[in-house]
């Protein structure tokens, strides 16, 4: 294939490279030629008026392949059979999305929401009473410990009479939480302590203390035997390597510590937490107290796993915060969660099928696989659903081997926060499967123009956005670290850099409170007023210019396109004509009228001439290549539009041979400059030999 590109303030002369080079450049009398074969027959006669410049009017012709390459026959290509493919795939991938959302959104249900705000307000919310009014959220000392746990921590365990305080005789022993919730063996209570000495104290102050303990780190973690020694509670006791860490407010905490359980009984209970209070369990030291246990729901099929956390931190007081999970670790007990199974089945065929798939393109592309982005998705999709499989399959197995031991002893703690932790990151992987695997159905439905003008859009405008987005975050960071020293002391939003960086994007949404920054009466207006001006007014606005601008740029590639597109309603049209045919309810006459007429609308032929007929390439490709014989009147529209089918060009061939349009035009340009200097430089010759000569 060759293109043409005409200029009108060409100069004769010949220049360039040879004909018959793949993408060489010849320029001869005001016209220049570039072969490129890769592209079928095209038959554009304009361009967008930005890309050429208005000295050269492009336009595109098919001349006869270069003397000694190999001709290609022309393949002829069905935007019908494009869009039945492409519809058969995507119903075939709502089926694998449908059977995944059935899967995930069998996992979870508005019951646990329930459950777990049923215990937040039992154990966070509700104080010890009307006098003191302490709940877990009001600790903040060391006595205000004491006091939950010997009372609302106390009354929220343990359920052992009815709301007229008779006293239920068949739950001896035996605790339900709201009478509904079985408390499974025994709560338990962990502390991680730090050594003295942990930390420098500056010379002057040397003599005044004689004690230093610093924040947690496993470094500093004191694991040595303290108070009485005799009992457990006093013993350090070591985790499993394989147990999960807690990220609290002012620390990562590891799984070991000095840990005791309440008794099942809640008058030894509370004589043992006045016990450890006299003797000092928790000291200067302690970083950390943990309070764990689990209950289950037979009602609904779940457990609840608590996990309460009050840090006194090397600054004093206390901080606190909590964990409450409802998870189904008994995946297979009613008819729905067997249909569920089956599902999950269905998933696992679909994944292996995938496998294949990709398996043969790669096998078929090689290293050209790697080069589209659909492609990297799919690979994502797929790894992230084999961990997922592995892991369902992981924990099936470890709760039926678990579920035994940690039930055999009801007067040891069951420790199911392990489960519980493992399945919320099962929970999460499968989340982010879910996202993605929404996200690809644009893969499929790129036959629509107006999700191919999208796409183009951001595919254009992408290295724009990127350099914007280099600008916006060097601004950004900068107000982030402004913030962050001037209000990081005072203002709790921007305790933390990180802190920063989420109050600025509520800025700029306009979920914020200005009466906040007011401890610093300068530089907080100031910070305010700048950085919604420079970010929101000045940086916002350019990125939506930039989207706007490349949005109306591709919008007008595209309107120069001939509307070649066959909507799925016409493809609808024609099936359902056809099976009226089958059926003998439309006569074949009548119902090929109306495909002609649909295939004219959808394909238009051009009414005037070839644009390349008054060319001389074009004549002469029209006495090598001579034309056939005219067929009937009967079969002219349908030759017709087979040959408007043929001659059709996709939107990315096409941003191609603007960018190839773009490319010969800088070559052109640069070939007239220097057609210029050797004009110039021949007359300066002519003039120098003609003065010589007289």
């Amino acid at each position: 294939m060759i293109f043409e590109m005409k200029s009108k303030k060409a100069a004769g002369g010949a220049g360039g490279t040879e004909r018959g080079v793949p993408g060489a450049l010849r320029y001869t009398q005001g016209r220049a030629r570039v072969w490129l074969p890769s592209f079928p027959k095209i038959s554009y006669t304009s361009l967008p008026s930005r890309h050429p410049s208005p000295q050269i009017v492009c336009f595109f012709t098919l001349l006869s392949s270069p003397p000694g390459a190999t001709t290609v026959p022309p393949v002829s290509y069905s935007k019908e059979t494009e869009l039945k493919t492409t519809l058969i795939e995507l119903l075939i991938y709502i089926t694998f999305l449908v059977t995944l959302s059935l899967m995930t959104f069998g996992m979870v249900s508005t019951n646990m929401y329930y459950l777990n705000k049923v215990m937040e307000d039992l154990f966070v919310e509700q104080p010890y009473s009307e006098s003191d009014g302490i709940n877990f959220r009001s600790i903040r000392s060391h006595a205000d410990f004491w006091k939950f746990a010997e009372g609302p921590l106390l009354d929220g365990l343990y359920w052992n009479t009815w709301y007229d305080n008779r006293t239920m005789t068949d739950l001896e022993n035996t605790s339900y939480i709201f009478y509904e919730n079985l408390l499974l063996g025994v709560a338990q209570i962990r502390q991680l302590k730090v050594r003295n000495n942990t930390c420098t104290i500056y010379p002057y102050f040397q003599p005044f203390l004689k004690s230093c303990y610093s924040h947690y780190s496993y470094e500093a973690e004191d694991k040595s035997d303290f108070g009485l020694k005799n009992e457990t509670e006093w013993k350090y006791v070591s985790a499993s390597s394989f147990s999960p860490w807690y990220w609290g407010s002012m620390g990562f905490y590891g799984s070991g510590g000095f840990i005791f359980t309440l008794p099942r009984s809640k008058q030894e209970s509370m004589e043992k937490l006045a016990f450890l209070r006299k003797n000092g369990w928790i000291t200067r030291g302690t970083r950390a107290v943990f309070i764990d246990f689990s209950t289950f729901n037979a009602n609904i099929n779940l457990f609840c796993i608590v996990r309460l956390v009050v840090e006194f931190p090397a600054t004093g007081g206390a901080l606190t915060s909590f964990q409450i999970q409802s998870v189904k670790l008994l995946r297979y007990v009613s008819y729905y969660d067997y249909f569920l199974a089956s599902c999950e089945v269905a998933f696992c065929l679909f994944i292996v099928t995938f496998i294949i798939q990709e398996v043969i393109e790669i096998t078929r592309l090689k290293m050209k696989y790697f080069r589209n982005a659909w492609n990297w998705l799919d690979m994502l999709l797929i790894m992230v659903s084999i961990l997922a499989i592995c892991f369902n399959i992981y924990r099936t197995i470890e709760v039926s081997l678990l579920m035994e031991d940690l039930l055999s002893n009801a007067n040891v703690y069951p420790d199911f926060y392990f489960l519980a932790f493992w399945q919320v990151i099962y929970d999460n992987m499968i989340a982010v499967n879910v996202f993605f695997a929404w996200i690809k159905i644009f893969k499929y439905v790129s036959f629509s123009k107006t999700m191919t003008q999208l796409s183009s859009t951001l595919s254009r405008c992408a290295k724009d956005i990127i350099g914007f987005a280099i600008m916006f975050f060097i601004i950004f960071f900068a107000y982030a670290q402004f913030s962050y020293l001037v209000f990081g002391s005072q203002v709790n939003d921007f305790s933390t850099l990180q802190n920063c960086i989420f109050s600025q994007f509520r800025i700029v949404l306009g979920d914020f409170n200005f009466e906040s920054l007011e401890v610093n009466s300068i530089l907080g207006p100031i910070y305010y007023i700048s950085f919604v001006f420079f970010v929101f007014f000045v940086l916002l606005n350019m990125f939506l210019a930039i989207i706007n601008d490349t949005y109306s740029e591709v919008k007008a590639d595209f309107a120069v396109i001939p509307n070649q597109e066959l909507h799925i309603t016409d493809l609808f049209r024609q099936s359902y004509n056809k099976a009226l045919i089958k059926l003998k309810l439309r006569k074949p006459d009548t119902d090929l009228g109306d495909e002609n007429l649909e295939r004219s609308k959808e394909f238009p032929s051009t009414k005037g001439e070839d644009i390349s007929k008054p060319s001389k390439a074009g004549s002469t490709h029209e006495k090598r290549h001579p034309k056939p014989p005219k067929l009937r009147k009967g079969k002219e529209s349908h030759s017709n539009s087979v040959v408007a089918s043929q001659s059709s060009v996709f939107p990315e061939e096409f941003q191609q041979l603007l960018r190839r349009t773009s490319e010969l035009e800088k070559e052109l340009n640069n070939a007239n400059g220097k057609l210029r200097r050797i004009m110039k430089s021949m007359q300066q010759l002519k003039d120098t030999s003609g003065k010589t000569a007289q």
